[in-house]
């Protein structure tokens, strides 16, 4: 009867871990000026480096504007206006982001809407594509093997992704080679992905399809299992995106959930 597959983007599709973190610094710059304003180049390089150790936490783009201000504040303690990074570790940042760090320091900074942010970080992006797009394409890459998998797949395709879906759309066509259907892409603010996938099973189109959701993030395949609407998905793991050996080791004790490599998921989609 078919398969219809609901993909993740940032993590599954593609490494946009050095975009999104150099977005993110200069959004951070635009948003808290006095602070970073004598953060010298070696300083941003490490701050850089570092985001690449913390991103399995990230799950919407705006929290890495608040990474990159904790790590300058771990980095340059004289910086400090949180009381949470006194004895952090980038360690601990993976251990304790979502209910320990991140309420707290958005309290401690002032920053009581998310909104704000969210939409600074996409103006950051949209400036940057319309400045360089080269440059922004380029601080990007589709994993190996993925977007040919895309390209040639016999299956039913969708992204769901908590980025923002004109950049998605935009990185399908312009890295990739794609005219990937808008609506076939849900992103930022279409709603929480249990929704998304209880509307994609829902619909009429798609009623007999093997339905498959890969993910990179343990918490949202998480939700998907407690929730007994969206028992008939099968669920992926994916292990060559923003996630810890942890959490792998974590989602192998889950019968549903299955543990994904790359070359098999790009042989799945074919």
């Amino acid at each position: 009867m078919g398969h219809l597959y609901a993909l993740d983007f940032d993590g599954v599709l593609c490494d946009s871990c050095g975009e999104s973190s150099i977005s993110a610094l200069k959004a951070a710059k635009i948003r808290w000026p006095q602070i970073f304003r004598s953060v010298d180049s070696a300083t941003e390089t490490w701050i850089l480096e570092e985001m690449r150790t913390v991103r399995p936490v990230v799950e919407t783009g705006y929290e890495n504007l608040l990474l990159v201000r904790l790590l300058l504040e771990i980095k340059i303690p004289s910086l400090r206006q949180s009381s949470v990074t006194e004895k952090l570790t980038v360690d601990g940042i993976l251990e304790n982001w979502e209910h320990g760090i991140k309420p707290v320091v958005m309290e401690e900074w002032g920053e009581h809407n998310k909104d704000e942010l969210v939409e600074l970080f996409g103006q950051v992006r949209d400036e940057w594509i319309s400045s360089d797009i080269h440059g922004w394409i380029a601080a990007n890459r589709f994993y190996p093997g993925t977007a040919d998998s895309l390209r040639f797949s016999s299956s039913t395709l969708y992204v769901v992704t908590t980025k923002q879906a004109r950049f998605a759309a935009a990185l399908l066509k312009e890295l990739a080679g794609i005219d990937f259907p808008a609506d076939r892409i849900y992103g930022l603010g279409t709603g929480p992905k249990v929704a998304v996938l209880k509307k994609l099973q829902n619909l009429p189109e798609h009623q007999g399809l093997t339905l498959h959701f890969v993910e990179d993030r343990l918490a949202t395949l998480q939700n998907v299992v407690k929730d007994p609407e969206l028992d008939q998905w099968n669920l992926y793991l994916a292990t060559w995106g923003y996630n810890t050996l942890g959490e792998r080791e974590a989602a192998a004790t889950v019968p549903r959930i299955k543990i994904l490599d790359l070359p098999d998921f790009c042989g799945k989609l074919k």
